[in-house]
């Protein structure tokens, strides 16, 4: 057998741009091919690069192509690291990035909005994503930023009951309906490959975060 068939765990991270943490979890739980030699995980290129090419065929067409430019609605600059904090304090501070821009004319409607769409029902959808998201009349263009809480989120209500670590809010005008809907739909559907999902969580700043979210890594 050739001998680079055979991978380490610092391999197969590199490989995939994630941590060798979240290796080591994927091969617990038996989501990554992959077995012991000893004590010691080992995993064939071959096996990893089929189960790679799955994972990311599952959204293949959409995957590098959102409805709408991401990087119009989208920058470094609104993408925070604000460690552990309850549901109302992560929202909040989402609310504080996204009034920053010219886009956002009434912060304090931004934060009714948003809260009230909460009381309606939980945005956490699952998989530890949360979506809080509204359309107003005051904000003037689809506008978006993320918190990435590795630590989770304290009381986020999300339909599978894990707990929620990274949150996407979305702010559009009321008049951008089909924006707004297209953009969920491709965020919830891209998000649903482990591997992008695990990538984004072990970024350690914006900029890596928004090269992996674009796909640009």
């Amino acid at each position: 057998m050739d001998q680079t068939e055979i991978m380490t765990v610092e391999e197969v991270a590199d490989l995939v741009r994630v941590s060798e943490r979240t290796v080591y979890e994927w091969a617990k739980r038996g989501d990554i091919p992959c077995g012991k030699l000893g004590s010691i995980w080992r995993f064939k290129r071959s096996e990893v690069l089929r189960w790679v090419n799955e994972q990311l065929g599952v959204d293949s067409h959409d995957f590098y192509n959102p409805p709408i430019s991401l990087e119009r609605i989208f920058s470094p600059k609104r993408i925070i690291f604000p460690g552990a904090g309850t549901k109302v304090e992560i929202l909040d501070k989402l609310i504080n990035i996204l009034s920053l821009n010219s886009e956002i004319t009434d912060r304090e409607e931004l934060r009714k909005g948003i809260f009230h769409r909460e009381e309606l029902m939980s945005t956490g959808i699952g998989l530890g994503i949360a979506i809080p998201h509204v359309r107003l009349n005051s904000v003037k263009d689809v506008i978006m930023a993320v918190a990435i809480c590795p630590d989770g989120v304290k009381y986020y209500e999300s339909i599978d009951n894990q707990t929620v670590r990274l949150a996407f809010m979305i702010a559009a005008n009321s008049k951008q309906h089909s924006e707004h809907i297209k953009l969920l739909s491709f965020i919830t559907s891209r998000l649903k490959n482990k591997i992008l999902l695990d990538s984004l969580l072990g970024a350690t700043d914006a900029e890596a975060f928004y090269d992996r979210f674009l796909g640009r890594e």
